[in-house]
């Protein structure tokens, strides 16, 4: 083996084990979330009770960013109008950037309400720092003490400020959580997946890091501030693409509490289609990495303990796990061939690859998680059976989408805001082909894709040619997992495709058959 070719078979083999190592290193710290949350659960909930009481509520003012809303705005005004709090304490401003007819329906909207309660319509003259700016304005203007976000999809119960105001008797306490529920999961497999994996983060991890008195993060929705926290933090910041988990970390480093309640639920909406999913999946997995870039060396120089710094520190990168399991797909075709040709690192790679138990310990964490949300433990078995692999294949499947989301990030390569498409779907049967705000997603990243899809395929095929098997699993799963995104886009861009020629061409057809 020649000098260069022996140095570029190392790289591989390090880079690969890496890789794997910090994906084993994020799978312990779920696991130790999972057993902290069936340790501690209900002494947790318990000592969560709010000691205190207020003699008087407080004001809240609640905000709805909306930003191009239009089927989704006036569902929500309706709801908070709804909200069963006492109307001198109450305030609600509507901060609207939308560029469409989404001002309209809101303004109609609110003359409708005005006479029964305080709302307000506030507009900015531009979307200067997108949805933390609007905030930030809306702050400014605000009469509240707490501040309670919702986003445009959100449909919070009656009882929401009645349940959650009362923890901020502790003036302590700067921010309160709550979970969220779905009003569309069973729409569509894609939708099923995503509220199996978000299940996960509203009760294990959510839940395991407050038990620790760890950072935990507000969402962007279905939470409430207390102002004077907001302020002290250093107010809202759009320098990053979550402007919700920077402002979490920044209040947390200051030493105000956060309190999780996970048994007061806020329906939302989940993304019906790949498109809307990627646009989500980007800003987040981008925002995490800026966040990360920006909060972990203070994280780790901080006084808190090593367990809490930890915790932080994987929180703050998780959306790295797509960079390393991205990573550790690619140079896995190239270990395969390794392993066969050059039988000295072969051994050394089969242990390597016991990292890959790490996807069990994960898919335990995602199981616990499952059983939480059914009253049947068969049932709850059955769902995770049917979603677990589907899961994992998307996961893999959107592994280059999200790395290069987490690349740019570290990088400090800024992009725009840009707000995942809502479409008001609660059942399974709701179209969504005809939201105007649905982009064409077909683009240079799905060639890539699909390329992906052969590459692994090829994995496929070498592990027949090897007659080596350790990798078979993964290379399948990786396969399917692009193949589905893949097709999903080319299935939605057809359903584009259709409506553009029943739209313009049909009625230039019409025309010219009149003339």
């Amino acid at each position: 083996m020649s000098t260069i070719l022996q140095i570029l078979v190392v790289l591989i083999i390090v880079l690969y084990i890496a890789a794997l190592f910090f994906i084993v290193c994020y799978s312990v710290t779920q696991c130790n979330l999972m057993l902290r949350y069936l340790l501690y659960k209900k002494k947790y909930v318990a000592a969560q009770q709010p000691v205190k009481q207020f003699l008087d509520l407080p004001m809240v003012t609640v905000q709805l960013p909306v930003y191009n809303e239009k089927y989704v705005a006036g569902r929500l005004i309706d709801c908070i109008a709804q909200l069963d709090y006492p109307k001198d304490k109450l305030e609600i401003q509507v901060l609207d950037d939308s560029t469409d007819e989404t001002t309209s329906l809101v303004a109609e909207k609110i003359v409708q309400l005005k006479s029964n309660l305080t709302i307000k319509h506030i507009r900015r003259t531009n979307r200067s720092g997108y949805k933390a700016g609007a905030l930030k304005e809306g702050l400014a203007l605000s009469s509240g003490e707490l501040i309670a976000i919702f986003d445009a999809d959100f449909l919070p119960a009656k009882d929401f400020l009645l349940k959650a105001v009362p923890y901020f008797a502790d003036s302590n306490v700067g921010m309160v959580q709550t979970k969220w529920a779905w009003i569309n999961k069973n729409s569509s497999f894609i939708t099923k997946v995503q509220a199996f994996a978000l299940d996960a983060h509203f009760s294990i991890e959510q839940v395991g890091r407050n038990i620790g008195n760890g950072f935990i993060n507000f969402n962007g929705t279905a939470g409430i501030w207390r102002k004077a926290c907001i302020i002290d933090a250093g107010n809202w910041q759009a320098d990053t693409l979550t402007e919700d988990l920077d402002l979490s970390y920044r209040a947390q480093l200051k030493d105000w509490k956060f309190v999780y309640l996970e048994d007061v639920n806020a329906p939302s909406e989940l993304p019906p289609v790949m498109s809307a999913v990627k646009t989500q999946q980007y800003r987040w997995n981008k925002g995490g990495a800026e966040t990360a870039r920006k909060h972990l060396r203070s994280v780790i120089f901080s006084h808190k303990s090593f367990s809490v710094k930890w915790h932080a520190a994987m929180h703050l990168l998780t959306s790295g796990v797509f960079l390393s399991a991205f990573s550790c797909a690619i140079l896995s075709v190239p270990v395969l061939v390794i392993s066969h040709y050059y039988p000295y690192y072969g051994s050394f790679l089969n242990l390597a690859n016991y990292g890959f138990i790490s996807f069990l310990l994960l898919g335990l964490m995602y199981l616990v998680a499952t059983m939480t949300q059914y009253k049947s433990k068969w049932e709850s078995i059955g769902v995770f059976l049917k979603t677990m692999p589907v899961f994992l294949a998307l996961s893999m499947g959107l592994s280059l989408h999200n790395a290069l989301a987490v690349l740019q990030g570290y990088r400090g390569k800024k992009s725009p805001f840009v707000r995942t498409p809502k479409f008001n779907i609660t059942g399974q049967h709701n179209r969504w082909s005809s939201n105007q705000y649905l982009k064409k997603d077909f683009n240079k990243l799905t060639v890539a894709e699909s390329g992906m899809m052969l590459y692994f395929a090829a994995g496929i095929f070498l592990a027949f040619q090897f007659h080596d098997f350790s990798l078979f699993i993964f290379h399948m799963f990786l396969a399917m997992g692009y193949g589905i995104v893949v097709w999903l886009t080319l299935f939605e861009n057809g359903h584009q495709a259709v409506k553009k020629i029943l739209t313009v061409e049909s009625c230039k057809e019409l025309l010219s058959l009149e003339g």
